[in-house]
């Protein structure tokens, strides 16, 4: 038997089918407990969770956690791929939800041996990689914020953004909670400025007269806005960063306790520049990836620094790979672009790429490449990851007539 489900977020579509393709059974669930509960005791009556497997067009979801509790292997179908499948079954591409359901379970019947069904992740790693995922959630937010605060001063008061370089800083955010006018600032002296800078624990080096002078230099607003508008304005825009700077600390010290635990974390600990929310990231998203792979050029293609080849006749292309994990590809070329930092070996291959004219993102991916051939040696062997060992082996460089772009 062979199960297809179209999924949605308050309805979803359900068909079974059987070798031969006819449709044996197929209803329409609601996105209940009631739902959920009634289809798994349905579906249990077409044979063993097991031996039913089912095609869904997500990878994440509660329908998902529910299948893979219940036993049921999922094959996740890229909607890309199954959109193209769709002129097999009429030229017209027609969708339905029922129709979609019939259509993923007669896919999965042709064509299943082909798709990849995706294996649990283990529980540490799914927890990390739930961790870094929303820090980097956070980030994006964080720069949001940032953003809206600088636009609101350039507005209003072009001065509280020029004081401090980092409009990010605990000292920026301060002063602007402090000083959230031109008004309220309008008495500070360069004595006054300095001295309130040390009560904060300031550290910029940067003494008095040198911040009042940013300050007076910058051009003078006339905003059409009330005085105490505008205050209330920058203070609320303030508290937001501020929050979501501790949201972030906040998490940082949860990767850094969830990465200190994980098993894999001896594994790679050691390399250069990883530090403790590298580790984390590299551990949540290149983990499941190391779990699921078959062979190191399979880990090497869905953390997406590889190339894709397409070679027809005396046609041939080497281009850059869009389909992957993107958040994968991010949490490894960070690390590879601190590690040629602090290391000979990363350093020299960086050097290289960048020697034979490839740009800068194009040299860290393939650094990350060469980074992949020894996390995939590291793990398949359970041996933790040691520089002088490294150093002194010549064989982990990347093969010969590999392409070098990426």
């Amino acid at each position: 038997m062979f199960i297809g489900w179209d999924w949605a977020t308050e309805t979803h579509d359900v068909t079974v089918m059987d070798a031969s393709g006819k449709r044996i059974d197929r209803w329409e669930l609601a996105h209940t407990e009631e739902g959920f509960a009634k289809t798994l005791a349905r579906l249990r009556k077409h044979g063993d969770p097991a031996d039913l497997p089912v095609a869904i067009e997500t990878t994440r979801g509660l329908a998902v956690d529910r299948l893979l509790a219940a036993g049921h292997p999922i094959v996740p179908v890229h909607p890309n791929a199954f959109h193209a499948m769709r002129a097999r079954w009429g030229a017209s591409k027609a969708k339905t939800d029922a129709g979609d359901s019939m259509k993923l379970a007669d896919y999965l019947r042709t064509d299943g041996h082909l798709l990849p069904r995706l294996e649990p992740t283990e529980q540490a790693t799914l927890d990390l990689q739930a961790l870094t995922r929303t820090r980097a959630d956070h980030i994006e937010a964080r720069i949001a914020a940032v953003n809206q605060l600088a636009a609101r001063l350039d507005e209003h008061w072009p001065g509280g953004k020029a004081v401090f370089a980092d409009l990010d800083s605990d000292i920026a955010t301060a002063f602007l909670e402090r000083y959230p006018t031109p008004a309220s600032a309008a008495k500070l002296t360069a004595g006054r400025l300095e001295a309130w800078c040390k009560r904060r624990g300031y550290s910029g080096k940067k003494p008095g007269s040198v911040l009042i002078e940013r300050l007076r230099a910058a051009p003078e607003a006339v905003s059409r806005l009330s005085e105490a508008v505008v205050e209330q304005l920058v203070r609320v825009q303030v508290r937001l960063v501020q929050s979501i700077r501790t949201t972030i600390h906040t998490l940082d010290k949860a990767i850094a306790e969830a990465a200190e635990t994980h098993p894999y974390a001896p594994l790679f600990a050691t390399m250069p520049r990883i530090g403790k929310v590298s580790l984390g990231q590299v551990i949540g998203e290149i983990g499941p990836i190391l779990e699921r792979a078959q062979t190191c050029e399979q880990l090497i293609a869905e953390a997406g620094v590889v190339p894709v080849t397409r070679a027809s006749g005396k046609a041939r292309t080497v281009s850059f790979r869009f389909a992957t994990n993107r958040r994968a590809r991010v949490a490894l070329t960070t690390f590879a672009d601190n590690s040629r930092h602090g290391g000979d070996w990363a350093a020299k291959i960086y050097n290289d790429a960048r020697a034979r004219k490839k740009r800068h993102p194009h040299a860290i991916r393939i650094l990350a490449r060469a980074w992949l051939r020894v996390m995939w040696a590291c793990w398949r062997d359970g041996v933790c990851y040691d520089p002088v060992i490294h150093q002194a082996n010549n064989k982990i460089n990347t093969p010969t007539g590999e392409p070098l772009a990426a």
